[in-house]
């Protein structure tokens, strides 16, 4: 029997710190970051870590918003969520994840981007809009 993608990329702890590794880049990414700016870091770690989890047949429960709620309002383009792929991959390269395993894992993301780009631009490094609507910070106990 083949092992799960889950398994495959080494559990809740290994997609953990590779979320993590992201997130922090794109942090510090300028051509996504603005969009970032009200985000709760520990939420988004949180909810990226479930969501991943429970995608790639983990025993996680993702809880979080949809995509297309989560994203209203934020004005994503083409070009940002791009950037997001790439930072991915580059995390994924620096965690020496394997080719088969990262295709599996960007064919889980990539139809996520007509739930979550607002702008048909390849632009990068917008503001975020101040129509934008962040999910409310963790408490201590629903963090990782």
């Amino acid at each position: 029997m083949e092992r799960s993608l889950y398994d495959r990329l080494g559990g809740t702890d290994a997609i953990t710190a590779v979320v993590r590794a992201v997130v922090d880049r794109q942090l510090k990414d300028d051509r996504i970051n603005r969009k970032f700016a009200r985000t709760n870091r520990d939420r988004l770690i949180k909810e990226f870590v479930d969501q991943i989890c429970q995608a790639t047949g983990g025993p996680c429960k993702y809880t979080g918003r949809n995509m297309t709620e989560t994203h209203h309002n934020m004005g994503v383009t083409n070009g940002e969520f791009q950037a997001f792929v790439e930072d991915v991959v580059a995390v994924l390269n620096d965690f020496k994840v394997g080719a088969t395993e990262q295709d599996e894992l960007l064919n889980i993301l990539a139809p996520l981007r007509e739930e979550i780009v607002e702008v048909d631009s390849d632009q990068t490094g917008t503001p975020l809009p101040s129509e934008f609507t962040p999910a409310p910070a963790l408490s201590a106990a629903q963090r990782y």
